[in-house]
């Protein structure tokens, strides 16, 4: 087999780097590390609040770093914004003390500072930072925002969806419509009696209506269970590589991350060109054109053609 390419950063130049990505301050950086990037895989968590994603980070984090020689984990934990500071209130942190003190995993908390979609702004310049770091897995958490959560599959070579019985709905997912971007729907807290009807609720989803590619298998877990590995957690590792090898076959993972990086680029560039546009206006044009609007002299569309007049 050849050999891993050295990483291109340190532990203490990836946790600078982050910080200045988090400040928007690292662009000429990442432009150097971009040709080294794609090597790890990417496994996007997302699911509702209480349904203990980070608890499940947490024990599939151990048993990759106990079972599989040479897996090294970065985890990204995507956190409601602070109030008073708007940075990460840091409470995944807490709930993967077990981690502490491990040289081969590296946990950041990222502020979501408002941005919709259960991700951070950063979030992809982030990823690329650990690649670049040498991590082979790389975990995004998200904040567990509900409906809006999908994003994640924008990013994620493989996205776990968790749920949890007794949530007041058997298949919160239903109504979120992510069951459409899961590609393994995890039971976690699968010790409760009504967990059985959960995984029938899911089983009984994904028969109306699943990929023709990949069905999405259901993996009951107790990820804080008694035992090493916790229960479940093994056969949720064995899955996530089964996947990973479904994306290796008939070019699957660059069609997945050609669709990803279009993503991408068309946000960034709608953010660009807002930008670039907002430079651009006369000083009370923006203000005149909503009062257009509020007063119903011009419609939204027309407002929208008479701002683009700006650009050259």
């Amino acid at each position: 087999m050849p050999t891993a390419p050295a990483p291109a950063l340190t532990r203490r130049e990836l946790a600078r780097l982050l910080s200045r990505i988090e400040n928007g301050q690292a662009a000429a950086d990442l432009a150097r590390l971009y040709a080294v990037t794609g090597q790890a895989h990417v496994i996007g968590v997302t699911g509702a609040p209480g349904t203990g994603k980070s608890s499940l980070v947490n024990a599939l984090t151990l048993y990759f770093r106990q079972s599989q020689p040479g897996i090294t984990v970065a985890i990204l934990a995507v956190d409601p914004s602070s109030p008073f500071s708007g940075g990460a209130l840091l409470g995944d942190r807490i709930r993967m003390r077990d981690l502490a003190g491990d040289g081969g995993v590296f946990i950041r908390s990222m502020a979501t500072r408002g941005m919709l979609g259960g991700l951070a702004p950063t979030t992809a310049d982030a990823i690329r930072a650990f690649d670049a770091a040498g991590f082979t897995r790389i975990i995004v958490e998200t904040v567990g925002a509900g409906q809006s959560e999908i994003d994640i599959a924008r990013m994620a070579q493989t996205t776990l969806v968790i749920e949890a019985p007794g949530m007041g709905d058997d298949v919160q997912a239903n109504k979120a419509g992510v069951l459409e971007i899961a590609d393994i729907l995890v039971v976690n807290k699968a010790d409760r009696p009504d967990a059985d009807n959960t995984v029938r609720a899911l089983q009984a989803m994904l028969e109306l209506g699943h990929r023709a590619d990949w069905l999405p298998p259901i993996v009951p877990t107790i990820a804080t269970g008694s035992g090493t590995p916790a229960p479940g957690i093994t056969e949720l590792a064995a899955r996530i590589d089964a996947h990973r090898a479904f994306l290796l076959t008939e070019g699957r993972l660059v069609q997945r991350e050609r669709a990803q990086l279009q993503a991408e680029l068309f946000a960034r560039l709608r953010d660009s060109l807002l930008a670039a546009l907002l430079d651009r206006l006369e000083p009370g044009a923006l203000d005149a054109i909503l009062t257009h609007l509020t007063t119903r002299r011009i419609d939204p569309e027309t407002a929208v053609r008479q701002l683009l007049d700006y650009l050259p």
